[in-house]
């Protein structure tokens, strides 16, 4: 299935290509278009993380009613969701599409011959041997491989790798005395921070207007349910530094075209996530 969406991609990565002649713009503007296309998916999943922060105090009070009467819990808990029209499994389909899309788009810009450019798969196998032969090892990144050493001999795999003075087909780890090749690398590791700082102060944000409280069963009284929000904001901040952590790992050993789709996919998450609360939140405030 993966190979299905990412032979898909394939043809607009390579109509844009095609136009501009430089794949570092093509991957630019296909992730803008990719994002654009999804950005109904993106509103529907904002829009339903805060409509779901905001009702879980209406839950807790109803697992607490409701306590030692399951079927009942279930059954008041969906109709509160069909009140507020918030499908439970929503967040889900979401989650199965940015995975989706992720996985497909790696797989493309891992192996362009065979997904964008459509070259024959012999001549792909071929030129793969000759250059493992060569090396005496197998490549991590065999298409980018064949166009750093093929594409000068054979038309078919020529890609016009080169962007703002970077070869985005080298590989950080393989060109250690290059400084050039830690740009991209560098730059997504700290939108990674500021994508994930920003997530964390949203989530922190809703989580202390919704903070709910519960009912003490025995006594009637409202008493503050914090375990499961301070386990979040823990959470939330353990990510904020692994993440980083984690892709200054994957870039480095990552071609620059695959890390410089991951920046741009972040930069515009980032400005997706800003946008779209601020215009969420006045819409709930009006």
């Amino acid at each position: 299935m993966l190979s299905f969406f990412a032979n898909l991609f394939g043809y607009l990565l390579n109509f844009l290509y095609e136009i501009i002649k430089n794949y570092g713009l093509a991957i630019i503007l296909f992730s803008i278009i990719v994002k654009i296309v999804l950005l109904p998916i993106s509103i529907n999943q904002q829009k339903t993380l805060k409509k779901n922060t905001r009702i879980q105090e209406e839950i807790k009070k109803i697992q607490v009613k409701n306590k030692n009467n399951p079927e009942a819990m279930q059954r008041e808990t969906m109709e509160l969701y069909k009140r507020e029209k918030l499908n439970p499994f929503g967040g889900c389909f979401s989650a199965i599409i940015q995975i989706i899309l992720l996985f497909s788009v790696f797989f493309l810009v891992r192996s362009p011959l065979t997904y964008m450019k459509k070259v024959d798969p012999s001549v792909i196998e071929e030129y793969q041997a000759e250059i493992e032969n060569t090396e005496n090892q197998k490549n991590a990144y065999p298409e980018i491989a064949i166009i750093r050493e093929k594409a000068s001999e054979d038309e078919r795999v020529y890609i016009n790798m080169e962007f703002l003075g970077l070869d985005l087909s080298s590989i950080p780890s393989g060109d250690i005395s290059n400084w050039k090749v830690y740009v991209i690398p560098v730059l997504y590791v700290i939108s990674t921070f500021i994508s994930m700082k920003i997530t964390s102060a949203m989530q922190k944000k809703m989580t202390s207007q919704a903070k709910p409280d519960n009912v003490d069963a025995s006594e009637g009284k409202m008493v503050p349910v914090e375990d499961e929000f301070d386990i979040m904001a823990q959470t939330n901040k353990n990510m904020t530094y692994i993440m980083p952590i984690m892709a200054v790992s994957i870039s480095l050993i990552a071609p620059l075209g695959l890390a410089l789709y991951w920046l741009t996919n972040n930069i515009l998450m980032i400005i997706e996530r800003l946008i779209l609360n601020f215009v969420i939140r006045d819409k709930e405030e009006a």
